[in-house]
């Protein structure tokens, strides 16, 4: 008599005719528990929802190794590493300011659109902590320049910073001023289509527990936080209760430094921002200085494919 086969899936079992009826009916029971086993738990059926195609995005932030190339080169630098991100900080040789006509908006829009790289948005130093009430009034104006500017080009946001606190003037009143002017250009901004993302930065004001105390006065939901990736995200409780703490609030921008240094847990980030699905941009904003900075934004983009492979 031939023996009988059995398929679970792509497995094919072959059960021996010899076998007693009582050792067939044993044998079938403890296959079928196997499979059901193996299906809930074994690494050739499990789906680990981590394990899926991350949608973080690797991009470039023109602080340092991009601040002196003018656009066509910054674009053709980034196509060439597969960096298909930029957020252009302000003042930079790349020249994407204000002062702008309507005719060279649209060459800088049209550049990007041409072109495989995106147009993330546009990083300022515009801040609210001013003592002085005129120059505050000046840097929101001038923050709104930059939002109709980021809508002209092409852009989806502008980064400000909060930027420090005083001694002359009462903790809170300045968290307070900062939340509000936030939630003015917030408003602004999203009659533009432009996100508002507060780096998070300042001597003070880069306190995980103090931009949590910012964002709660500065509750529009177009007013995000962009993380940057700070010494301080490791004190006190440590790095996960201070991502816990603000991940919420997350706009579409977080800044990094070089991806394989060992003074900040990257890994750890990356992990995290998967975990809660980030569809934004990690943006490599390096500080050092290689003399070929291309190749080591090639090599940085080989850094971010393991470590995402990793989570």
């Amino acid at each position: 008599m031939p023996d009988s086969y059995l398929f679970f899936g792509c497995i094919q079992l072959v059960i021996p005719m010899t076998m007693s009826p009582i050792d067939r009916k044993t044998f079938l029971k403890d296959i079928s528990l196997l499979a059901g086993v193996a299906i809930v738990s074994g690494p050739a059926f499990a789906i680990d929802p981590l394990r899926e195609k991350s949608s973080v995005k690797l991009g470039f932030v023109t602080y340092l190794w991009g601040k002196d190339w003018d656009l066509p080169t910054l674009i053709k630098n980034c196509a060439d590493t597969n960096i298909r991100g930029v957020e252009l900080r302000v003042e930079h040789a790349h020249n994407v300011m204000p002062e702008l006509n309507a005719a060279q908006r649209l060459e800088v829009k049209k550049r990007f659109a041409d072109s495989p790289v995106q147009l993330v948005g546009l990083g300022t130093n515009q801040q609210f902590d001013f003592v002085d009430q005129g120059q505050l009034k000046a840097s929101i104006e001038r923050t709104k320049e930059f939002i109709r500017l980021s809508a002209d080009v092409g852009g989806s946001g502008v980064k400000v910073k909060p930027n420090a606190l005083h001694k002359e003037v009462p903790t809170e009143k300045t968290i307070t001023q900062i939340g509000e002017s936030l939630n003015e250009i917030a408003r602004y901004g999203a009659e533009l289509g432009q996100q508002i993302r507060l780096e998070v930065h300042g001597e003070e004001t880069q306190e995980l527990p103090m931009t949590k105390r910012i964002m709660e006065v500065a509750t529009h939901p177009n007013a995000t936080i962009c993380w940057n990736c700070n010494p301080q995200d490791l004190n006190g409780k440590g790095f996960e209760s201070n991502f816990n703490l603000v991940k919420d609030r997350f706009g579409a921008t977080c800044h990094v430094r070089e991806l394989d240094r060992t003074d900040y847990p990257y890994q750890a980030l990356l992990a995290n921002l998967v975990k809660m699905n980030y569809s934004g941009w990690v943006l490599l904003e390096c500080h050092t200085n290689p003399a070929d900075k291309v190749a080591s934004m090639k090599e940085q983009r080989a850094v971010f494919d393991r470590m995402i492979a990793k989570v």
